[in-house]
């Protein structure tokens, strides 16, 4: 517990406050038990220490992380029992999804301990009604992703731009300061803006090893896989980048990979929960998630030219950013007619000469242009997606 509680001080100490993230005001932190999901390197420790620096007295918290060799021989619950008697009020679990049984306790903690709140933080494919434990009553989730172009300016650059509705930024309402050349930035961002690891210069490693770690280890870990299932989800994710966007043909993926038809399903939803593709759907399911499936995008643009350097062909950057940042807060459909469907309205996605052929006679149809840095009518500017959240 002493050593827990020296981890947690340092990393206290260590944590700055010059940058948040967008999940930070979003957050019910008063709630009695709070679950974030989130791909690997997106800020989430980053964050809910920052909460902790800014608004909890330490003596009555504790941080940790499930990856600590104290769980080897200690419980959760047993650790949670002991810290509620010493007058804790606030625990934090970081990497919960590393803890086998970590469903079952965290619904005992919550049932022994009304007095105490519990946040707890996940890899993506982390599933609250996965086994017999059901923490979807008790567990209040919210999903953080990576850095809009918004964040990233923000916090790599200090240029502080507001936050727009996509009503606003298809209404012309974008301001932003004399002299600021959105485009200068943009493409830097493309290439290496979405995580926030990447004020390091060691960018292209750091992503490789989140990339094995988590088709490696969190995947197979919840899905219960042995080694040789887990190497599928890598040969499905290399044959996902060399051919992105990916027209999804699951006979023949089946067969690359010897594994069965429904199997390779699962794999995608795995690895597309994990935060290293997207999956483009139709409306025919009616809920977000149960559309078939009709393209295959990796997830974000920097994993285009780590995964795919080659291959990195800007039509498909322009469109993996286009849904990469309006499906925080809209879902993103197929459209049969063009590229996509947000809210009712038609999307075609191209650079500055792109005509509006693939959109005539389309009630609310909009071109979204790249290399451009003001709109006008219907005609609006990629970059300007990028601060919607």
């Amino acid at each position: 517990m002493d050593k827990l509680q020296q981890h947690f001080s340092k990393l206290l100490r260590e944590t700055t406050s010059e940058f948040y993230r967008y999940m930070y005001d979003k957050i019910s932190w008063d709630a009695r038990m709070v679950g974030l999901t989130g791909p690997r390197g997106v800020g989430k420790t980053t964050m809910i220490l920052q909460y902790i620096k800014n608004n909890l007295n330490p003596a009555e918290t504790l941080y940790v992380t499930a990856e600590d060799f104290y769980f080897a021989e200690h419980k959760l619950v047993d650790l949670a029992n002991l810290f509620v008697q010493m007058g804790g009020k606030h625990l934090f679990i970081d990497e919960i999804h590393k803890y086998k049984e970590w469903s079952r306790e965290l619904k005992l903690i919550y049932d022994y301990h009304p007095e105490l709140k519990v946040i707890f933080t996940g890899s993506s494919v982390l599933d609250i009604n996965k086994g017999a434990s059901d923490l979807s009553r008790r567990a209040l989730m919210y999903h953080m992703q990576g850095l809009s172009f918004r964040e990233y300016l923000h916090m790599f650059h200090d240029i502080k731009l507001d936050t727009y509705a996509l009503d606003d930024v298809l209404q012309h309402k974008v301001t932003y300061p004399s002299g600021f050349k959105p485009l200068a930035y943009f493409g830097t961002y493309l290439k290496r803006g979405y995580y926030p690891f990447a004020v390091e210069d060691d960018l292209n490693i750091r992503l490789g090893q989140i990339i094995n770690q988590t088709l490696e280890t969190d995947i197979p870990l919840y899905a219960d896989m042995n080694i040789s299932t887990a190497r599928k989800l890598k040969q499905l994710l290399s044959i996902i980048a060399r051919s992105v966007p990916f027209k999804p043909n699951v006979s023949s993926i089946a067969m690359a990979l010897t594994a069965s038809r429904n199997s390779i399903a699962d794999y995608c939803l795995y690895i597309e929960e994990a935060g290293l593709i997207a999956q483009l759907r139709d409306a025919t399911g009616g809920i977000k998630g149960l559309g078939k499936v009709d393209k295959i995008y990796l997830d974000n643009p920097n994993l285009i030219y780590t995964l795919a350097s080659e291959q990195a062909e800007i039509g498909n950057i322009r469109e993996t950013l286009f849904m990469n940042q309006l499906r925080v807060n809209y879902d993103v459909i197929t459209s049969p007619k063009s590229d996509f469907i947000v809210d009712k309205k038609t999307f075609e996605v191209g650079g500055k000469n792109k005509k509006q052929k693939q959109i005539k006679g389309i009630a609310d149809g909009y071109i979204v242009k790249d290399d451009i840095e003001t709109g006008y009518l219907n005609v609006i500017p990629l970059w300007m997606l990028g601060l919607t959240y």
